[in-house]
């Protein structure tokens, strides 16, 4: 699987609808509602988390990601030392990293990508992504049908 930073997952782009990524993926293993009427869907073997934002049309806003095969710049990410992963995000301009710790869980958060780096154990656990928020406060939607 393939980041393609500001757009999406492999064939995922944010702003899809629902219906479009069951033609991609089919149903998914798991829907609910979150506290907020986002819908979620889960996929188990992709190893992915989509929310759909309730606000936004329900369009795809958010994933999720732990799958071992989840690559950026061809280089995986899952299970490999953050620092390493940061230095080397570094040479491709991802340069500023804000980091929260919440107990066992870090976040190296990259704004300007809307992209994190989540660890346990001081390694890559899973990756999140957000859609791009312009200048004006909108969502910069990156599928267009």
């Amino acid at each position: 699987m393939k980041i393609n930073l500001k757009n999406g997952i492999d064939e995922l782009l944010f702003g899809m609808k629902q219906t479009d990524v069951t033609e991609i993926y089919g149903l998914p293993n798991k829907q609910f509602k979150d506290d907020d009427d986002n819908v979620i869907y889960v996929y188990n073997a992709k190893r992915v988390r989509l929310t759909f934002y309730e606000d936004e049309d329900f369009k795809l806003g958010y994933i999720i990601c732990s799958n071992p095969d989840l690559t950026l710049f061809d280089k995986k990410l899952i299970n490999r030392n953050v620092e390493e992963v940061k230095n080397e995000l570094l040479e491709k301009g991802l340069k500023t990293w804000e980091n929260e710790d919440f107990d066992l869980a870090e976040n190296h958060f990259n704004e300007s990508n809307w992209f994190i780096l989540q660890t346990e154990f001081g390694v890559i656990a899973n990756v999140e992504m957000g859609a791009i928020i312009n200048d004006n406060d909108e969502f910069e939607w990156k599928f267009k049908k």
